[in-house]
Parts: C-alpha cells; sequence; structure tokens
C-alpha cells in the first residue's frame, strides 16, 4: 500500500469544483443462500443504479485483500491516509467524535454497556441497544473515579456507546479490549503491552470491576465492556494535504471524530435521518468543496442480522440522490468503509463496490450498483486510499507528476 499524503501534498490545488463522498457504512454484503441477492442487490436503487451507468466503477478494499477492518482505518484510508501508518483507536475517535477537551498524556477507550448474567457471562453485547437518553442516565454513576492518581471521566456517546478518558501521568495507549466480541463469554481483562499501558491496563480493570458494582441490578446495562485505547494522535490536515475545504455530515459521533481529527468542519444540527443529513448538504454547499456525508444504519442493520432493514436503508439514500443531482457536484463518490453482511452480524473483508459520476470519468458498461456489477467495472478492484486522488483528479484539482 502506497502512502498518497504526501504525493497529495504536493500536487493538489484549490479549485472552485466540489465533491460530494457517500459512504454508506457497512455496505458491503454477501447473499442469504448460494445464488441469491446481497442487500445492496435486493435494494430497489433506479438512482444509484443511474449514476452506475453514467460514471465508472470498481471494487476497493478498505486495508488489502483478506483484512477485515474497524471503522477508524476503514474510514482514514478512504480520506487518503495510510491506515496502518495512521492508526487510530476508536477510543480516540470516539472522544473526538462528541468534542471532549483532551490534555496531553490522555488515555481515551470507547466503552459499551452490555448485559451480565449471574456469572458474569456477558449476554448481549450491547445492552439491548439501549436509547441515548438511557446512556446519559447512566454514565454519571461509573463518571469521576479515580484510582492511584489516575482520573476517569466517562461521557455518553450514542445508543449504548460512552466513551473513557483516562488522566494521570506516565499511561500508555497500547492496552488490549475487554471486550470479548460474543456472547457467552466473561468480559476480558484489560493487559497492557508496555509498562505505561500496564498501568492504563491497571487502572481500566479497577474501573470496570467498580463499574459493574455500581450498575449491578440495572438490567439490562448491568456491566461495561471495553475497546480501542489509544493516545490522541496528531494527523496531517486535508486542507494541509488536499488543499480542500472539507465538511463532515454524519450522525455518530465516531465520524464526527475522524473527521476533527483531519481538519473537516463537522456539522452538528441534531440530524438523525438520511433526510436531515441531505437537508444540511444542501444548506452548506456554498461553503465547502468537498462533503463527506456518512450514512450509518446500513451498519446497524448488518451488525444486527437484519438483510431486510438494511436492504431499505439503501433505498432510503438511493431516494436522496436527486436532492444531491440537483446540487450539481463535480464529482460524486458513493461506496462503503467496510462490509457488514447481515449473514454474518460482523464486519468482514469483503471488497466494497464503488462510483465515481464525473464529467470526465471514463465510463464503463457497469448500469447496476451493486458488488457484482461493479466487480466487472473500469476501476478494476483498487485499495480505498486510491479513491481520494481518483476523486481529485475526477475534480481537476491534481496536477501532473513529474516533468
Amino acid at each position: 500500500m502506497m502512502d498518497y499524503t504526501d504525493l497529495s501534498k504536493k500536487l493538489s490545488m484549490s479549485t472552485d469544483s466540489k465533491i460530494v463522498m457517500i459512504v454508506m457504512d457497512g455496505l458491503g454484503g454477501c447473499e442469504r443462500e448460494p445464488g441469491g441477492k446481497t442487500e445492496l442487490e435486493a435494494a430497489r436503487t433506479p438512482h444509484l443504479d443511474a449514476l452506475a451507468a453514467g460514471g465508472v466503477t470498481g471494487l476497493s478494499d478498505p486495508i488489502a485483500p483478506g483484512f477485515t477492518p474497524g471503522s477508524g482505518p476503514a474510514h482514514l484510508s478512504l480520506f487518503g491516509y495510510d491506515p496502518v501508518k495512521y492508526e487510530i483507536g476508536r477510543g480516540a475517535l470516539a472522544a473526538a467524535g462528541i468534542g471532549f477537551e483532551r490534555q496531553a498524556g490522555d488515555v481515551a477507550a470507547r466503552g459499551n454497556f452490555c448485559t451480565l448474567d449471574a456469572d458474569g457471562l456477558v449476554t448481549d453485547r450491547r445492552a439491548g441497544r439501549i436509547p441515548t437518553e438511557k446512556c446519559a442516565e447512566l454514565t454519571p454513576l461509573i463518571d469521576g473515579m479515580e484510582f492511584d492518581g489516575v482520573k476517569v471521566f466517562v461521557r455518553p456517546v450514542k445508543d449504548y456507546r460512552f466513551v473513557i478518558v483516562f488522566r494521570g501521568q506516565g499511561l500508555g495507549g497500547n492496552c488490549a479490549d475487554s471486550d470479548p466480541q460474543q456472547t457467552g463469554r466473561p468480559p476480558l481483562e484489560v493487559t497492557g503491552a508496555d509498562p505505561a499501558s500496564q498501568k492504563t491496563a491497571a487502572v481500566a480493570n479497577a474501573f470496570i470491576a467498580e463499574a459493574r458494582r455500581r450498575l449491578a441490578g440495572l438490567e439490562p446495562a448491568n456491566g461495561v465492556l471495553t475497546r480501542g485505547y489509544d493516545v490522541f494522535p496528531d494527523m496531517p490536515h486535508m486542507q494541509e494535504i488536499y488543499k480542500l475545504n472539507p465538511a463532515c455530515i454524519a450522525v455518530y459521533p465516531d465520524y464526527k471524530g475522524v473527521s476533527r481529527l483531519i481538519g473537516m468542519k463537522v456539522y452538528e444540527q441534531g440530524q438523525d435521518t438520511i433526510a436531515q443529513e441531505f437537508d444540511i448538504l444542501e444548506q452548506a454547499f456554498a461553503d465547502h468543496d468537498f462533503f463527506f456525508v456518512h450514512i450509518k444504519k446500513t451498519d446497524s442493520y448488518g451488525e444486527d442480522g437484519n438483510f431486510d432493514g438494511k436492504a431499505h436503508v439503501i433505498e432510503e439514500l438511493d431516494a436522496q440522490i436527486p436532492r444531491l443531482l440537483a446540487l450539481k457536484p463535480d464529482v460524486i463518490v458513493v461506496t462503503g468503509d467496510h462490509s457488514t453482511p447481515a449473514l454474518l452480524k460482523s464486519h468482514s473483508w469483503h471488497p466494497l463496490p464503488l462510483l465515481i459520476h464525473s464529467n470526465f470519468c471514463r465510463r464503463d458498461a457497469v448500469a447496476e450498483f451493486s458488488e457484482r456489477a461493479c466487480a466487472a467495472g473500469g476501476l478494476g478492484r483498487i485499495p480505498h486510499v486510491s479513491i481520494m486522488p481518483l476523486a481529485m483528479a475526477n475534480a481537476l484539482k491534481m496536477r501532473k507528476f513529474g516533468a
């Protein structure tokens, strides 16, 4: 994988052309039965199909073939950042997403409220997907602890998710998760890979134990799971690399977090539906030349194993495409960050369908936006990190390389 950031910084230029990148989280799927359709293939998507017919298509890999990505690296690679070089823990993304005012040396982790049985085994990793309002009621119960001079801050994020920030001297972020990633098992002990991270792990284990004590009897949210420990990274901004004035329109804080870390303006207008996200796109369209529009529920339904629900969200997005076309952006990119097949109920390694629509793309013969159709597209199979340079090129925002 090539790191395009230095080359893009050298060749990119500012112009009036506009790019809109629509990312359906967890878009890629699998057929429910041999010979069947994926969620995207089952969805009715006349507008996306028309975009595919008028553009160029292909498949893309978030990391490389065979590697299953988390959401952080999958999104960073979409924006042209080598996800191996610029690895960010989900805790740091979540904290940035809610605008937590961090200090040097802070370590963040992402937390889930979960359900534990009498034997301490996880019966639901997401506590029945409790609503955000319930999460906000519960987080004060486990906020403000202190262990060996390390303060622990807990803030609600969305639904069953919260963020934990550890603040003290000599902490490290190279810690293993406590989330076992499956039910029927107890939470794992947090371990650290170096002395500083071992100090963080000891505090984290004390926090988890005390949180369980304080939440006892509050089913379904009577325990906590943690993952994605990390310090806060310093990232080169998109303004520096691409000469863009970028904006993020998203519902979930994690995606606002990665956007903030790379310099995007994040719109916070209470959006909760796809239609409301497109309201913001229309209102802000004159103010930016790059828009990242994130659609979350394709991933949520995939993780729940809800094939039909995921297909319906794709149809909801398709219905908004005429509003996008009315704005006349110079380049439209539609893809996903990673695959979340309802069949697997988890992220997977499957490549993503990709379409790029512009006045200058070399159109292929594909007339449908789906995994199988895009496999025959003119872009072939490319890494995610190639998408941003392609979008910039189609927007005529890249100079020639070399003499």
